[in-house]
């Protein structure tokens, strides 16, 4: 009767630690557009396609 007991407490440590060992394994894929750089068009171009006179606007330093 102790051997089952032992070997019951043995296999569920075993479990808890397989279980345990399997989650620091999972990974994470995101969506999110802050995380990769995407190609940004010139400034200029950007004037061309919102049809403005100035393009001191869609310039990165110039944003307001």
């Amino acid at each position: 009767m102790k051997v089952t007991k032992t070997s019951k407490f043995v296999m569920t440590v075993m479990v808890i630690l397989f279980t345990i060992s399997l989650s620091s394994c999972s990974f994470r894929t995101t969506t999110n557009k802050s995380n990769y750089k995407a190609k940004r068009i010139p400034p200029g171009q950007a004037k061309k396609i919102n049809g403005s006179k100035s393009a001191k606007y869609y310039a990165p330093g110039h944003n307001k």
